[in-house]
């Protein structure tokens, strides 16, 4: 017999009992499904079993690795599904990207993909579901599990594992369907009481509830710009042959990084400078409005945008919304009592369109700096006066909302919205999430110019996301144009810098598991000195180095 401590009650079990068992007898006690325990603080799957004394929590949909456990389950169950329906017609099926609360996949197949194509596959996971089938996990050899990947023509796989230092994988199956994912499986298909499938554009949409609202598949909203860039981003990387990450290692390994590394920095200028002329071309533009979520990168973006309009003969000026803060013991705060920076309230809307309006006007405005030490606007000699072509560059993350700038009129704004939107993939099954690239991004950074620690960026970003889903992705779509600040071969450099600061942090800690699976993830990528980024790069903002005053 084994000690289970549930909740400061200990029980005895017989050795061997199934986690997923133990979590049948408690699913009463939560308003949400068990998807995952934490077995000593430890995460560990459903299917698991119970070998020591041990304290167990549960982890619900609600909870972030929970509902990411139930979209990874219900992807493989889709691609499980796809090749049951298409069977050799399918040529290729890649989980790009989120969009909302779908999850795109790209499907390449020898005829068009059609609505009726898109209920079949929807009929045949609910096949499987009803059917609750097992999902099994096998931890293989090497090479055993390559052959594996082999058989089933995943070559992608075969890539990743080329410079995978562990000697075994953990692979998972479903009904005779072999696959690999970075991160947690429900035990079998009956768990997945909610999805639903749409054709989008020539792939399918997979809609999963979210994780405030798990019973309920929210209606979708097409986010037609956010989606083009996303997929302008993974045409670039087709483009220079890099699909995966197994790809950019290649690349790194046989010498050819510093080709890439222009190439993509040249696609990124191309698309400023893209922008910039459509700025000019719209001649009234008088404020662009940069805004999008953290570590995005919009400082270095604002600087290399008012290089390209210098370019046309403007004379751009930048501004930072943060100059206008309300003075720190005006400041709203939030539910904990602390300082909420993030919200609208924490701008002076009014005195900013006041001096912008008066600048639009051609008065001779005096504008503020915020010094962040005492907490208040200050006036320093700041004097800026618009002439014919002078436009003024402001950034912030509230520059896409409309209340920022009410009084403005629109013919004078240009609204741009900039974010780090991943396109790369572990391999085909396994995307990248966006946060985990701007983590890093910010992790680094904020080590390198304010001393933060790891531990503190990762205990502060839940509370960051929130702020990003409610004062900025909102606005987003609002957008005259969007541009994604993603560099495909970022992650490899990032990783130097990353891996020690992950390093420090201890295992009594409450974020030393989120930082085990950073480093865990840090692994796949093979690191790039970096040398070979240009002074200019947006990735120079987090590394440092940058010519720019970031």
């Amino acid at each position: 017999m084994v000690t289970i401590t549930i909740d400061g009650i200990a029980k005895n079990y017989p050795k061997g009992t199934t986690y997923e068992s133990i979590a049948k007898e408690y699913g009463a006690q939560y308003d949400d499904m068990i998807a995952l325990v934490l077995e000593n603080g430890k995460i560990r799957e459903l299917f698991k079993t119970a070998n020591k004394d041990c304290e167990l929590k549960f982890l619900t949909y609600k909870d972030s690795s929970g509902h990411k456990t139930y979209v990874r389950t219900a992807l493989m169950t889709l691609i499980k599904a796809t090749h049951d329906v298409l069977g050799d017609k399918l040529q290729k099926l890649k989980v790009e990207f989120a969009i909302g609360q779908g999850y795109y996949l790209d499907v390449k197949m020898e005829e068009k993909l059609t609505n009726d194509i898109v209920k079949q596959i929807n009929c045949r996971m609910c096949e499987l579901v009803e059917a609750d089938i097992p999902i099994t996990k096998k931890s293989y050899p090497l090479d055993e599990a390559k052959a594996i990947f082999r058989r089933q023509n995943m070559k992608d796989k075969e890539k990743l594992f080329r410079y995978r230092r562990s000697s075994f994988v953990n692979v998972y199956c479903l009904d005779g369907y072999y696959d690999y994912y970075y991160g947690f499986m429900l035990p079998s298909t009956g768990y997945l009481k909610y999805f639903d499938l749409m054709l989008y554009e020539n792939g399918i949409l997979l809609l999963i509830p979210s994780s405030s609202e798990p019973d309920k598949i929210a209606y979708f909203e097409p986010r037609e710009k956010l989606f083009h860039t996303l997929k302008t981003s993974s045409l670039w990387g087709e483009m220079m042959g890099i699909d995966s990450v197994g790809d950019l290692n290649n690349v790194i390994c046989e010498g050819g990084i510093s080709d890439m590394i222009l190439v993509q920095e040249a696609l990124q200028e191309r698309r400023i400078g893209e922008i910039a002329k459509e700025i000019v071309e719209r001649k009234n533009v008088k404020f662009v409005l940069i805004a999008g979520p953290s570590s995005s990168g919009k400082t270095t973006f604002s600087h290399r945008l008012s290089i390209q309009l210098r370019s046309y003969g403007m004379i751009p000026h930048p501004i930072a919304l943060d100059d206008y803060f309300v003075d720190r013991e005006k400041t709203p705060r939030d539910e904990n009592g602390d300082y909420n920076f993030e919200c609208l309230e924490a701008i002076d809307i009014e005195q900013f369109n006041e001096d912008m309006n008066r600048l639009l006007n051609g008065e001779r405005v005096e504008l503020p700096k915020f010094n962040f030490k005492t907490g208040k606007r200050e006036y320093n000699g700041n004097f800026k006066q618009l002439g014919p072509e002078d436009i003024l560059v402001i950034e912030g993350i509230h520059g896409l909302n409309p209340a920022t700038t009410h009084s403005m009129p629109d013919e004078s704004k240009f609204k741009i919205y900039i974010s780090a939107l991943t396109s790369l993939n572990v391999d085909e099954h396994n995307r990248i999430p966006t946060t985990d690239g701007r983590l890093l991004r910010r992790m680094v950074r904020d080590a390198r110019t304010r001393g933060s620690s790891a531990r503190r960026t990762i205990e502060m970003w839940p509370s960051v996301r929130r702020g990003e889903e409610q004062y900025i992705f909102p606005y987003q779509e609002s957008a005259d144009e969007m541009f994604n600040s993603v560099l495909i071969y970022e992650l490899s450099v990032i990783k130097q810098y990353a891996e020690p600061l992950l390093l420090g942090i201890k295992e009594e800690e409450p974020e030393f598991y989120e930082a085990k699976r950073l480093l865990k993830f840090l692994e796949y990528f093979q690191g790039i000195d970096s040398h070979n980024v240009p002074n200019n790069s947006i990735c120079r903002e987090f590394i440092g180095g940058s010519c720019f005053p970031v």
